[in-house]
């Protein structure tokens, strides 16, 4: 299954998933100190609205978030530098290349003519001036184990059993949740109706909600139930969008209506045939604009211009943002990623980011092959690790730099692990999957503000979002210091994050704590001050 996509995607999901220490390294250039952690330090006060929409840009110490210093940076470090543009490939589910905060920062092939219906650069696609959309006018897809399931020649026969208990597992969930999920969406619209009527406004948000007093019993019930709402960090249409999605899914999976689907045959290619590369088109927004909300999303975390006065920033400047639209609503094909990946390493990409995975991967070998030629490139590849709550040091979460979950057959591959915004002992998503040799480092990614499409904003978490706000950094250090290789900026992105040293809640469980430092290979929280700094030190060697 996608194990990516952030937990907007699944309301049953969030249902079922509804103090510090200091670091001894310190990095000295031109007299300024790295960052560290501060002891024992909680913000007292919540996060107010606008605080929570640059969460992700604030600084450890001095707003006591665990965000990733970045206005600072900016501030202190980055005030007297150019740097130079570094194009980064968002490998994902489209972008609304139209935005009003996105569309000074596109990537544009300027050895393609615009609309003349020529392969101008010789490459194989055709008027591909902001990248490529190589799932043609799909939006929605079978899951892998769902292919597997309806193709046995696409796996072995225990991963085709796998793939059958699987099944089985997703249609008990199906038959468990719908009647929780049918209750949910009537408590949503009354309690919705209630509060409407209460502001006598169509919207709200949480800050508006939280100050309510009054003793009507109906209101009082309505605020206890759009809290707990609004906690997810969607707007309520988006949450009843999604919970009507689920039910429509769960029907799909207990009828067996999803294992009847064919939508491949819409972009006419052999999926199973890596030489077969002519298909898909130059939409890179795809036929339909919603549908490129989780790109459109990531795309702005990265690169949404800054200091424009709208919605949010983005972590890099001197970015252009180059799409290549891979990923459904479903589970991607291998064969798109790969394509994709080489396809943004050849026009020109030095950081990509892969916000997808999935458990079953029947020619992961074309992906690896791809990964490597990106490394042989010295590009970066950030991936996110998936939103499962698991170890997937022991769970399949595809794809890896390591086959066998221990060696690495890539130097250019990081892999990003979700920070919550509360400092402390809930620092760590309660969503994200951990991995002591296969997650490289943490980063925020609960209720992160950026672009969605028609120049609307939204709050939406997951590893989705934790690896863009790597990525961007990547890209900031690549601009920079671009003698810096992909190596050494992954390295300098975990070496130089902030640790943290005590025990956390895993998996949103308060039965669960673990050493902070179990839960990667850094036991770091990604810093872009800190990077910085280490960029500066490591460019002058």
């Amino acid at each position: 299954m996608n194990t990516i996509k952030p937990i907007y995607i699944s309301a049953f999901a969030l249902l079922v998933l509804a103090g510090c220490g200091t670091t001894k390294e310190v990095i000295n250039t031109t007299g300024l100190s790295a960052i560290t952690a501060p002891l024992n330090v909680k913000k007292k006060a919540p996060l107010k609205e606008n605080e929570l929409k640059r969460w992700s840009h604030l600084d450890i110490v001095k707003d006591t978030i665990p965000g990733m210093s970045v206005d600072r940076a900016y501030a202190e470090l980055l005030k007297d530098k150019k740097g130079v543009p570094v194009i980064v490939g968002i490998v994902d589910s489209g972008v609304d290349i139209e935005h009003e905060d996105l569309k000074s920062v596109l990537w544009t092939n300027i050895k393609e003519i615009p609309g003349n219906g020529i392969d101008d650069d010789k490459n194989g696609y055709i008027d591909d001036v902001h990248g490529w959309n190589f799932l043609g006018d799909i939006t929605k897809e079978n899951l892998e184990y769902e292919r597997i399931i309806k193709d046995k020649t696409l796996a072995d026969d225990a991963t085709y059993q796998a793939a059958k208990v699987l099944n089985d597992k997703k249609i008990a969930e199906a038959v468990a949740g719908k009647s929780r999920l049918e209750e949910m969406l009537v408590s949503i619209k009354d309690a919705d109706a209630v509060l409407v009527k209460h502001f006598g406004k169509p919207e709200y948000n949480m800050e508006d909600v939280k100050a309510i007093t009054s003793k009507d019993a109906a209101i009082e019930k309505s605020k206890m139930v759009m809290q707990r709402m609004l906690s997810f960090g969607m707007p309520i249409a988006g949450l009843k969008e999604a919970i009507e999605k689920d039910l429509t899914d769960f029907k799909a999976l207990t009828n067996g209506e999803n294992l009847k689907m064919d939508y491949r045959k819409v972009v006419g290619d052999n999926p199973n045939d890596i030489t077969d590369t002519k298909y898909g088109n130059n939409n890179v927004i795809g036929p339909e604009k919603k549908e490129a909300l989780h790109g459109t999303h990531v795309a702005g975390i990265v690169a949404q211009s800054r200091n424009n006065n709208l919605g949010g920033d983005g972590v890099a400047n001197n970015v252009q943002i180059l799409t290549v639209r891979a990923v459904p609503d479903g589970d991607e094909y291998d064969k798109d990623i790969a394509l994709g990946i080489r396809y943004a390493v050849d026009n020109g990409a030095k950081v990509i980011n892969g916000s997808f995975g999935k458990a079953f991967s029947p020619h992961k070998q074309w992906v690896y092959d791809a990964i490597k030629y990106a490394e042989s490139k010295d590009v970066l590849f950030v991936h996110a690790a998936g939103n499962d709550a698991k170890d997937i040091d022991f769970a399949d979460n595809y794809p890896t730099d390591a086959d066998d979950k221990k060696i690495e057959y890539a130097d250019n591959v990081i892999t990003i692990g979700a920070l919550n915004y509360e400092y402390g002992d809930k620092v760590v998503a309660r969503f994200s999957n951990i991995g002591k040799l296969n997650v490289d480092v943490f980063a925020p990614g609960v209720q992160i503000y950026a672009t969605t499409p028609n120049d609307s904003y939204q709050f939406l978490q997951g590893t989705s979002m934790a690896a863009p706000n790597v990525a961007g950094v990547a890209a900031l250090i690549r601009s920079y210091y671009p003698k810096l290789s992909a190596k050494q900026v992954k390295y300098i992105l975990m070496d130089s994050g902030v640790a943290i040293t005590t025990n956390v809640i895993v998996g949103g469980k308060a039965s669960d704590t673990r050493p902070f430092s179990t839960l990667s290979k850094s036991g770091k929280i990604v810093n872009a001050y800190n990077a910085l700094l280490m960029a500066e030190k490591m460019s002058k060697k």
